[in-house]
């Protein structure tokens, strides 16, 4: 188990919010397409020659974004299995940490997605009867010297 897990969790985790929004952009599309407009010269339907407005759905832009959002889906679905054993892998490195402090630091930084000021603050609350308070910079500190070998601590979105 390496600890670089962790770091491709979080991406996944970023990978998959992207894929959401992308959906949602073209759920928003699909749901109301933009109309389109032309004037052509022609018979209209009482007999007399002239100008007619056309106006309509763009139907090969239409169809497009829809096989773009079922593939985008196929690979949503894929992504979050993907992510799902991401999870048990993370887990199962965070459990190898020897300090209960530290796994439950990282389950609420790498695994909830918290920030530093919100993981002090839910370690506050969970032990309400320790001298020194947690403070996002301890937090931060204790994070980093357990990578104390990696250059870039790893960081996590606050939400997927």
């Amino acid at each position: 188990m390496d600890k670089w897990i962790l770091v491709q969790y979080c991406e996944m985790k970023v990978e998959i919010k992207d894929l959401r929004e992308r959906i949602r952009k073209l759920d928003k599309f699909l749901a109301a397409p933009p109309l389109v407009a032309d004037v052509v010269k022609g018979t209209r339907r009482d007999g007399t020659i002239g100008s007619i407005k056309i106006t309509g759905i763009p139907g090969p832009e239409y169809d497009q974004k829809q096989k773009s959002r079922k593939r985008l889906k196929r690979l949503l679905e894929e992504k979050e299995d993907e992510l799902l054993e991401l999870t048990c892998q993370a887990e199962e490195y965070i459990e190898s940490i020897p300090k209960s402090e530290l796994r439950t630091m990282f389950r609420l930084y790498f695994i909830d997605g918290y920030s530093y000021p919100g993981v002090a603050e839910r370690m506050n609350y969970m032990f309400p009867k320790r001298t020194i308070k947690y403070t996002d910079e301890n937090v931060k500190k204790k994070i980093q010297r357990f990578f104390e070998k990696v250059e870039n601590v790893p960081q996590c979105p606050d939400e997927v």
